[in-house]
Order: structure tokens, then C-alpha cells, then sequence
């Protein structure tokens, strides 16, 4: 593996960030889990000297931002309109820096079958997949792939609506989600080499971390809540730890992002890496992994905390 080179901090100085509103919460369907990113990254801040306050969703932050409280936001909000361009197109139109990708990076990712089929028009490798639209036959689209598979919404996070289907009896509780979900669906091939994921700190893509869940399937318990997920770090050794990083960063810049985030990445059968997805405000908590990646090399969750919102600057 290639030493991993990052650059000094560019400020010393907590004076320079002026007052940040750190975003968190919302209504998204992981408001709970942003809640959590929210005050680590808040404590973190604060702990650096920073004048740092609590915003809980985007009205909050309109009527904040109004009364010209804050210079700059930390955007830790998780899912729905804190990933998907939304709050990135209101601050760009104000004029108020924020962390993380900009208008047509959130936008983009935050749509798994697009971001999927712009990685294919580029050229990079990612798992094969069908497209379900609202009212669809999912059925038929589990048996266009073949199992096993995944169904999965196409603009959700946290493992929110993922259902592994591995024989026709597990077909039945996605079904029933289809039933009552508005939006697109995907199924996607299993991929069962293993799971990794790759954090990206400004132009540079951190250790991958091997997620090896005691379930077998790294679900919304086994991200935020079990205590006997191991994360092996870093996830794979010599050029396929190269081969990797290099894939992530190309997927992240491909996706129309910079700044910082996180891209998920699975591995064939035959020893293939596809990339899967990329997260534009990754989670921030105890169990989260750009943190585990950034302390591999000797970066803390404060000193994390303060590079990504250096980038603002």
C-alpha cells in the first residue's frame, strides 16, 4: 500500500470559522441518527474552540440565516433534503459556505439508479441492477437479476426500506414495502466478496475499512446499535488496498462531488471491486467509519471535525 500523505491544517486560529451553524435533525427518515452526528460534531467543534450552535432542520436555518447568525454551516443533516441538493442549492444561493459536495453532487448521489448508470456511462465498474419504478413488478425485476439480491429504494440511506432476498419466500415483506412506497426501487445483485467503504477528506481517499457484520447483512442494527460489528482497517493490503482507494476517489469525483464523504463499495465473487453508493453527509457517531478511517492515520474525531469544516474557508 501507498503511504497516505494528508496536508497540514490550513488554520490554527478558530477565530477564522466565525459563527457555524452546525445542521442537524430534520424530518428525514434519519432525523434520529443525524441527531446523533449533530452533537458529536457540535462537542467536537466546540471542544476546538469554535463558535459553534445547534440547528435542527432546514426552516430553522432559513429563519438562523435571516437574522444573520451564522457565517458558515456544518451539514451533518442526514437523508431527504439535507443530501439531495436541497439545503446545498439554498446556501449556494445565499451565499454561505457549508460542508461537504455542492448542488449536483448531493443531487446526484443521493439517487442510487442515477449515480449507477453515470458510473456505467463512465466507464466504472458497479454492481448490475433493475430499475423499479412506482407500481412496478418487483418480481419480475428479482427474477430479470436472479437471486440473490437486494431491493432497495433508490433515494433513501441507513439501510432504510433493504430488504436481502436470497430465496422466493423472502420475497414477501419487500413486496409489501413496494406496496406502500412512492418512489423508485432497485434490485441489485448480491455481491458476496465483502463489504468496504472508503471516506473521502478533500483529495484524498482514507484506509478502507472491511465491514464484517455478525448478522451477515450490515443492516440499520448492525451500522448504529450492535457492538459486535468488526471493522477491519486497513480492509484489504498491498496494490488491492491502492486499487480500491483509487476506485472510491474516481467514483466521487465521477459523481459530480468534493469536499468530503463516503463511498460504499463491494466486492464480486471473483474478486472484482463495484462500486455501490457514495453518502455526502456521512454519519458521525460512535460507530461511524470515516472517523475509524481518519484515526488510522492519526487524525481524531476533533481534528476530523476541523479539517472538513476548513474546507469551507
Amino acid at each position: 500500500m501507498s503511504a497516505i500523505a494528508l496536508p497540514p491544517p490550513r488554520f490554527a486560529d478558530p477565530a477564522v470559522f466565525g459563527r457555524v451553524a452546525v445542521l442537524m435533525g430534520g424530518t428525514s427518515s434519519e432525523r434520529e441518527v443525524s441527531l446523533n452526528s449533530g452533537s458529536n460534531v457540535l462537542e467536537a467543534l466546540r471542544a476546538r474552540g469554535i463558535d459553534a450552535q445547534p440547528v435542527d432542520g432546514i426552516p430553522a436555518l432559513v429563519e438562523s440565516l435571516a437574522q444573520k447568525r451564522f457565517d458558515r454551516v456544518f451539514n451533518i443533516l442526514h437523508g431527504g433534503d439535507g443530501e439531495n441538493g436541497v439545503v446545498q442549492g439554498l446556501l449556494q444561493g445565499l451565499g454561505v459556505p457549508y460542508t461537504g459536495p455542492g448542488v449536483l453532487g448531493s443531487a446526484l448521489t443521493m439517487d442510487k439508479i442515477r449515480t449507477k448508470l453515470l458510473w456505467i456511462a463512465a466507464g466504472l465498474p458497479t454492481a448490475r441492477f433493475v430499475r423499479i419504478p412506482p407500481g412496478g413488478d418487483l418480481a419480475a425485476a428479482v427474477r430479470e437479476l436472479g437471486l440473490p439480491v437486494f431491493v432497495k429504494p433508490s433515494c433513501e440511506g441507513s439501510s432504510v426500506g433493504v430488504f436481502p432476498i436470497r430465496s422466493e419466500e423472502e420475497l414477501a415483506p419487500a413486496l409489501e414495502f413496494a406496496a406502500g412506497y412512492e418512489g423508485e426501487l432497485l434490485a441489485e445483485q448480491m455481491l458476496t466478496g465483502g463489504e468496504y467503504t472508503v471516506g473521502i477528506l478533500g483529495e484524498v481517499a482514507l484506509p478502507s475499512i472491511r465491514i464484517v457484520p455478525a448478522s451477515g447483512w450490515y443492516d440499520y442494527h448492525a451500522k448504529y446499535i450492535a457492538e459486535d460489528t468488526q471493522y477491519l482497517c486497513p480492509g484489504v493490503e498491498g496494490a488491492e488496498e491502492d486499487e480500491i482507494r483509487a476506485l472510491a476517489l474516481a467514483g466521487f469525483r465521477a459523481a459530480g462531488c468534493s469536499g468530503w464523504g463516503r463511498v460504499d463499495v463491494m466486492r464480486h465473487a471473483d474478486g472484482r471491486f463495484m462500486l455501490m453508493e457514495v453518502n455526502t453527509a456521512p454519519g458521525m457517531t460512535s460507530h461511524s467509519l470515516v472517523p475509524k478511517a481518519a484515526a488510522q492515520l492519526g487524525i481524531g474525531f476533533e481534528e476530523l471535525c476541523w479539517r472538513i469544516l476548513e474546507q469551507t474557508v
